[in-house]
């Protein structure tokens, strides 16, 4: 860290398994203990949410890069800073995708399927996808809320079957997602159209589990690996992250959005020259971060007076051949889209 006469950071690591009581504690004794002076984290937006409550009453800065509630900065918080896209930007794209896919294509989609999973990022997804689907005149169907990391989604499945809705929008992590999909190939739900909320979705885990069933599945999110050729930098810090990962895997949506909260955090610390959490949190409200600096097609990292990036933009990617391309916006797209998603029955 130039700023800090050449120190250098020490990362501690803790496992809050998805946890938002031990997301908590872990988080008091990191600031008690570790004396930490800033905090990353924490993925599941309800884990986030009680960690940064720890780090508001302690004075702490607290860098979210992944977790998408919308809620999360509009508590009124001063020490709380999110540079990743919440799922109102997400949603927003993905209704925008819907205007001009029909206009494009001279289709008419009415109907959706919203099902979400009942955490804090399963039910503020499914409100944030009903308030859109209410502002652009499209019917839900089906409007399930499910328990996270259940054993059996049949039911579910059986509901979507019988409402067939034009779009089906899930909300899940990537255990339910795996189900999901299984379940529908086994019930032979043919969904013409499916649009998922990232996270379970777009889960290397995911795609492994399930391969070409999961053909078609559209998603939102912040980044794609097939536009790291289009940035520079994405080409730099892609080279780096495959001599680290296992398998030797490319940047995707996870580790890039996690790479991005760091490096911002990590800048402002070295802007502060200090390592006092006033002059932290000074140097994050003042940063602006082009977009030509970033891995991510944004247009950059501002930070509002609630401490969401007011730069962040969203993208839609689509399953096809086992991997995701982008298909929208139209003009950066890699990929057609591919619609209907094919039956079953027509499937090799």
């Amino acid at each position: 860290m130039p700023g800090l006469k050449g120190a250098k950071v020490r990362l501690i690591f803790t496992d809050h398994q998805g946890k938002p009581d031990l997301g908590q504690a872990e988080a008091e004794r990191l600031i008690s203990q570790e004396k930490v002076v800033a905090l990353v984290g924490s993925w599941h937006s309800a884990v986030t949410a009680t960690a940064s409550q720890v780090a508001e009453r302690s004075g702490t800065p607290f860098m979210n890069p992944e977790s998408s509630s919308p809620g999360l900065t509009r508590r009124g918080f001063k020490w709380f800073f999110r540079t990743s896209p919440h799922d109102e930007h997400f949603t927003q794209v993905m209704f925008d995708f819907f205007r001009d896919f029909q206009k494009k294509k001279g289709i008419t989609l009415k109907t959706l399927g919203v099902t979400y999973e009942d955490t804090q990022f399963g039910a503020d997804s499914g409100k944030v996808m009903k308030d859109l689907a209410r502002k652009y005149g499209y019917e839900v169907v089906v409007d399930l809320q499910y328990r996270a990391r259940s054993t059996s989604l049949v039911t579910e499945v059986q509901r979507l079957k019988a409402a067939n809705p034009d779009v089906w929008m899930p909300t899940s992590y990537q255990t339910d997602a795996i189900l999901f999909a299984k379940h529908s190939k086994e019930l032979d739900y043919n969904p013409k159209m499916i649009m998922a909320q990232d996270a379970g979705h777009i889960s290397p885990d995911f795609i492994q589990a399930v391969g070409k069933d999961a053909e078609g599945t559209m998603t939102r999110a912040p980044f794609s690996t097939d536009l790291i050729a289009k940035r520079p930098l994405a080409q730099v810090v892609n080279e780096q992250y495959k001599k680290r990962s296992p398998g030797g895997k490319d940047l995707y949506d996870f580790p890039a959005r996690a790479f991005t909260g760091m490096m911002t955090l990590l800048d402002a610390i070295n802007r502060a020259g200090s390592t006092a959490p006033e002059a932290i949190r000074k140097a994050l409200v003042a940063t602006n971060i082009p977009g030509d600096q970033l891995i991510m097609t944004w247009d950059g990292v501002k930070f509002d007076e609630t401490g969401q990036n007011t730069g962040v933009k969203g993208i839609i990617l689509q399953m096809q051949g086992g991997k995701y391309h982008t298909v929208y916006p139209f003009e950066a797209a890699t990929k057609e889209v591919l619609y209907p998603i094919p039956k079953w029955s027509e499937r090799k």
